[in-house]
């Protein structure tokens, strides 16, 4: 059977990087297929040529067996090619209304001076309905929470006459809900005949709902197997060319005298009465659903959000942050959820995002020492294994699990004693993980205190020494890391109080 898309022998080098070699990628009309690999597998420079933003050194690209050319995201566009990235802000136009932006590509087409607005705003309101989605279209899209900006993306791809869809991570913002919906969504445009492209770090959700699975590790293709005869063990060992024997490396360090304690917390109505401590090379969980208040605590934490009540506490000394400086300064650092937006700065280097928190240690006389900094980001880069060509190349460029290198990255030099991570390994993937994992893991045992905030409840029993439950604002329940299981976890977080 003639495939839908295929892309034949496509090469693209950069300066200092092959970053692929004679890929070879098809998928059909109908089909789910999934694109892995870990960090500097190929995976994002291949969609990225099919998307436009990309061209490739060689090869061809063909729809439904006509050779077709792509320059710029326009021409992936004109032959129905829509890619929904993960970071949804840079695909959409916060000023504009929700249902502006899910026809902002119709309305390029023919002018908006043309527009029926009534017709608009109900055709928007259909496919919103068809996704499930309750989110009032006259909206400005900055009002929206994250999950809901995704799903204004998703809809803007159903209206397009799409014949290849590209969904990259585009779970990795949702709660399960949402997750499941945008899951049958995808199955209804494959049972219409769309060929969808699907890249995922969450394995589980790979083999739920692909047909194909494509892997590529250094730029080419080692692996194309139907789900179905495959497994995620078998997975992980070709995307990491080695058997990945423990997924959650944990290193058992010794646990220390109190670090810091948070006295009745309080800020809103996401983080409520909340109390607890932490020790020096503690790792501790703090697992929740969705919208459970994790993010919002870690953000009253580090002084971004200013708490109503209670006191934290470090070397016993109390202490209510209303700026993060004033966190930074007593020891207490945070590695966002929201990396791109809130962790680093995209447009500049990797240098300089390295020392922008430190920037005191590398001046002399009052002046900036441009070696001392670049002497410094090479060591950094070194240690965490951060993938990048030099420290001068821009930090957005690179992959997801590098950028949240360059993150933690940042904080090693303020010696900081506690770090806070909230979702730290979102849209990163599972060699990237790995590394993530042992980077926190040598932390600990350098004697620091780590908070680490997630959703992902296989993660948290991974790592966690100790595990706090958050549901509604609230801690509802400690448990030991013995004690701490998955059933336990959901069971609480979901609103339980009995004890099991």
């Amino acid at each position: 059977m003639q495939p839908a898309l295929a892309m034949n022998n496509i090469t693209k080098s950069f300066p200092g990087v092959q970053a692929l070699q004679d890929v070879d990628f098809t998928v059909h009309a109908g089909e789910i297929h999934a694109l892995l690999g870990a960090n500097g597998a190929g995976k994002s420079t291949l969609m990225k040529i099919l998307s436009g933003a990309y061209t490739p050194d060689a090869g061809t690209i063909a729809l439904d067996g006509q050779e077709i050319t792509i320059h710029s995201p326009l021409d992936a566009l004109r032959h129905g090619i829509v890619c929904i990235y993960q970071e949804v802000d840079t695909a959409l136009v916060g000023n504009l209304s929700v249902a502006e932006n899910i026809y902002m590509d119709h309305m390029s087409r023919k002018g908006s001076g043309w527009l029926r607005w009534g017709r608009l705003k109900r055709d928007a309101e259909a496919v919103l309905q068809q996704l499930g989605a309750q989110i009032p279209v006259t909206l400005q899209v900055d009002e929206l929470s994250i999950s809901q900006k995704q799903l204004v993306l998703i809809a803007r791809a159903i209206v397009q006459q799409t014949r290849v869809v590209i969904f990259d991570e585009p779970t990795a913002p949702l709660s399960s809900e949402e997750a499941a919906r945008l899951f049958a969504v995808m199955r209804q445009l494959r049972d219409d005949g769309v060929a969808c492209i699907f890249i995922s770090h969450r394995l589980p959700e790979v083999f739920d709902i692909c047909d194909r699975i494509t892997v590529m590790r250094d730029g080419e293709v080692v692996s194309v197997q139907a789900t179905s005869d495959t497994s995620i063990s078998d997975t992980i060992k070709d995307m990491l060319g080695r058997a990945f024997e423990e997924e959650f490396p944990k290193l058992r360090v010794p646990i220390g005298k109190e670090l810091l304690r948070v006295e009745n917390l309080h800020s809103g109505q996401k983080v409520r009465e909340v109390s607890f401590t932490l020790r020096e090379g503690e790792i501790l969980g703090i697992a929740g659903l969705v919208g459970a208040g994790k993010t919002e605590l870690s953000r009253v934490m580090f002084g971004v959000d200013r708490a109503e009540q209670g006191s934290i506490r470090m070397h016993g000394r109390g202490h209510r942050f209303t700026e993060p400086f004033q966190a930074i300064r007593e020891g207490i650092v945070l590695v966002p959820e929201e990396r791109r937006k809130q962790g680093i700065l995209v447009d500049e280097s990797v240098r300089d995002n390295l020392t922008a928190p430190s920037m005191k240690k590398f001046t002399r006389a009052g002046f900036l020492q441009p070696q001392l900094e670049t002497e410094h980001a090479d060591r950094i880069v070194s240690q965490l294994g951060v993938k990048t060509p030099h420290v001068q190349q821009k930090v957005g460029h690179l992959s997801g699990g590098n950028q949240q290198k360059v993150v933690v990255g940042k904080w090693l030099p303020t010696q900081a004693e506690v770090y806070l991570f909230d979702e730290p390994t979102k849209g990163i993937d599972i060699g990237a993980k790995s590394d993530m994992f042992k980077l926190i893991g040598e932390l600990a045992e350098q004697g620091k205190g780590i908070i680490y905030f997630s959703s992902e409840l296989s993660e948290i029993l991974g790592i966690a020494d100790r595990i706090l439950v958050m549901c509604d604002g609230r801690i509802v329940k400690q448990l030991t890391r013995e004690e701490a299981t998955q059933d336990a976890i959901m069971y609480y977080a979901s609103g339980g109080t009995e004890e099991l």
